[in-house]
């Protein structure tokens, strides 16, 4: 069923965004601001269910890429994005039917809200990811067949340009990287046009929504004064995603971030409560792996989620500090994102990690 987005679903949203988004995605709080601005101007957003969308609908997703570390110095104004779909539009020679998250986790899960209340169109309650990847090729969509070209990007200051490497995503995202660097490190994009066929194919189903479940959870758990990671847990119980278990919980005494070659790269280290286990993270704009007393606990695509020990409000890799007290959460993704071709994408071997792909469920 389609439902209305409004303001008052925003902080939920953005609150359980910022979870799924595995550390990365972008700044939801920006994110929020930015959907706050465009439904007060334009009205609600229309968010579509997928088995709503006509199989022969246009369906243009929309988001920002980029370094995470950069959207806090270059905020976006949200006309770029929809620069970037109208580019699109004009190159396809086709309006869009609908928009759509490429990823559902951050900032991201955001941007199609902007360009649905600033232009009027629908949003469809799926993604590509079920969390959030650093890289575009990174996609269920072309996983399973959806070519990412041709995409346009949009910059700040109105500059526009269209990418068409057939069906080569990873070409696609080397050019489009170098791009976004050269616009200071942050643009939008609209890329992996595709008929609302393709979206039932491709996509992990009702991320939206989920989204705003695991915000609402957290933030009720925390009115209850019950554990908002517990409560987590029960809710994720009757989704896609299945199981949460907890990795680690302990204090963070080290992280290294730098900002390169358009990615948030660096890891994070912690200690436990009790001083007798350690922690590392190691991340790409988003956590990939989770060792404890150097054993892998979690690692990608499952989600690797850090959030505050009492709030249980999620904390995004570009704000990491130094003593913060945390609780680290391992989450299950799909069965749609753990099969052979999906793994080959975006799973461990994808990021040079070495080791296999053990879901986070099985591991002790």
């Amino acid at each position: 069923m389609s439902w209305t987005l409004t303001e008052e679903h925003l902080e939920d949203l953005a609150r359980g965004a910022a979870v799924l988004g595995t550390g990365g995605g972008g700044d939801p709080y920006v994110g929020r601001l930015l959907v706050r601005q465009a439904i007060r101007e334009h009205g609600p957003v229309t968010v579509l269910d997928p088995s709503e969308v006509g199989d022969e609908d246009l369906v243009v997703p929309t988001a920002q890429m980029g370094a995470p570390t950069v959207v806090h110095e270059k905020l976006p104004s949200g006309a770029e994005p929809v620069l970037a779909l109208r580019t699109l539009e004009k190159h396809l020679g086709r309006r869009a039917s609908a928009t759509m998250p490429i990823e559902c986790g951050g900032i991201n899960s955001m941007i199609p809200l902007v360009v649905g209340a600033r232009l009027g169109l629908p949003v469809v309650d799926a993604d590509g990811m079920g969390r959030a990847f650093p890289e575009l090729q990174m996609e269920t969509f072309g996983v399973y067949g959806v070519p990412g070209s041709p995409m346009a990007i949009g910059g700040e200051r109105g500059e526009t340009t269209v990418i068409d490497t057939g069906t080569d995503n990873r070409r696609m995202e080397w050019l489009a990287r170098g791009i976004t660097i050269r616009l200071g490190g942050v643009a939008h994009i609209a890329e992996y046009a595709m008929s609302g066929a393709e979206v039932k194919r491709t996509a992990v189903p009702r991320t939206l929504s989920l989204a705003l479940t695991v915000g609402r959870t957290i933030r009720e758990a925390r009115e209850r004064n019950l554990d908002p990671v517990a409560e987590l847990g029960t809710a994720l119980g009757e989704t896609l995603y299945g199981h949460l278990r907890v990795l680690f919980r302990g204090k963070v005494s080290d992280v290294e971030r730098r900002t390169e070659a358009g990615f948030a790269r660096g890891r994070a280290q912690a200690t436990s409560f009790d001083g007798d286990h350690k922690l590392e993270l190691l991340f790409q704009n988003e956590n990939l792996l989770a060792l404890v007393d150097g054993e892998v606990r979690c690692l990608v695509p499952d989600l690797i989620c850090v959030l505050e020990s009492e709030s249980g409000e999620p904390i995004t890799t570009e704000t990491l500090r130094y003593g913060q007290r945390i609780v680290v959460a391992g989450i299950s993704t799909p069965q749609l994102m753990r099969t052979p071709e999906a793994l080959a994408t975006f799973g461990p071997a994808a990021f040079g990690l070495p080791y296999e792909f053990t879901p986070v469920e099985e591991l002790q």
